[in-house]
């Protein structure tokens, strides 16, 4: 398991290398309040981040904390057992 993990990680960090050395234009981002002059591949990876972060986000609070309460309320509600006894 860790192996995969390493290897994956391995991957999305040359796929990052590769998509900012290919995206070298100059790009201004205009956020309203201010402007950042930037490169497109960070630019990209940025955006990309972001996204992941924010889909995750709205993924633990509208699936996994629900079902959180949901165990907690179901283990609350169990009666408690006695230990067996041994012979």
């Amino acid at each position: 398991m860790r192996l995969l993990r390493f290897l994956i990680a391995i991957a999305c960090l040359s796929a990052g290398a590769i998509i900012g050395a290919l995206n070298r234009a100059p790009v201004m981002v205009d956020l309203g309040f201010a402007r950042m002059p930037s490169n497109l591949g960070v630019s990209l990876l940025v955006a990309l981040l972001l996204g992941v972060l924010v889909g995750g986000l709205a993924i633990s609070a509208s699936v996994v904390l629900p079902l959180r309460r949901r165990l907690a309320r179901a283990e609350r509600q169990l009666p408690v057992a006695a230990p067996p006894s041994g012979t």
